[in-house]
């Protein structure tokens, strides 16, 4: 933080550490969120064969997808909610407004999971986990983390197509206490992304184990 100095965020400056710690909240509740619906879930999938047995149930696609995602989200919650707590130890946490991460945290969770576990249904065998983190790494250094957008110049809307820009933003303006109407904007896009993500899943699973 000393090395870097205060950034401007909200239309004030703010400590860098301070400036980084939300966007990092964001990044723990969706690696939680990946980690469970992906390499778990293709496990179940492929090798235990376990919603084979549950779908001889009363219980159909959907039900299986929702119960996963939620399971999923819950550890992604978990992750950033012991990051929340790091951060008030630390004194990183700039506003009460930060309780509110919470719920949002669990939006980003909601939609990792749903795109995590529509994209596991595609997988062939262990070896495309590996496309996993090919798609992580990028997402977590380069949804303006570490600098603001506009640092990104005219690769701007590059980061802005990225999912978790869009929580970082939401939780970086809930520690400022800076809002504005294009929160708005963020929670759309997170809850857009999930359900597109529960319908591909749902209907992936339907096609893969039903006849």
């Amino acid at each position: 933080s000393k090395l870097v100095g205060d950034v401007e965020f909200g239309g004030r400056l703010i400590p860098y550490d301070e400036f980084v710690a939300p966007a990092f909240m964001a990044v723990s509740a969706m690696n939680g969120a990946i980690f469970e619906s992906t390499m778990n879930i293709f496990g179940k999938l492929k090798q235990q064969r376990l919603y084979d047995s549950v779908l001889s149930t009363p219980l159909g696609p959907m039900d299986v997808v929702l119960g996963e995602i939620g399971f999923s989200m819950l550890r992604g919650l978990v992750y950033s909610v012991a990051f929340l707590i790091s951060m008030g130890a630390m004194g990183l946490v700039g506003s009460w407004w930060m309780l509110l991460a919470i719920p949002v945290c669990s939006l980003i969770g909601f939609a990792f999971s749903a795109v995590g576990m529509a994209a596991t249904t595609f997988m062939r065998s262990w070896e495309d986990t590996e496309y996993v983190n090919s798609v992580q790494l990028p997402l977590f250094l380069f949804s303006a983390t570490f600098f603001p957008v506009a640092s990104y110049g005219d690769w701007a809307w590059v980061a802005q197509l990225s999912p978790l820009y869009h929580g970082v933003a939401i939780i970086r303006s809930l520690n400022a206490a800076s809002f504005g109407i294009e929160i708005v904007g963020h929670v759309a896009v997170l809850v857009a992304i999930s359900l597109v993500g529960i319908t591909v899943a749902a209907r992936r699973i339907r096609r893969l184990l039903l006849p």
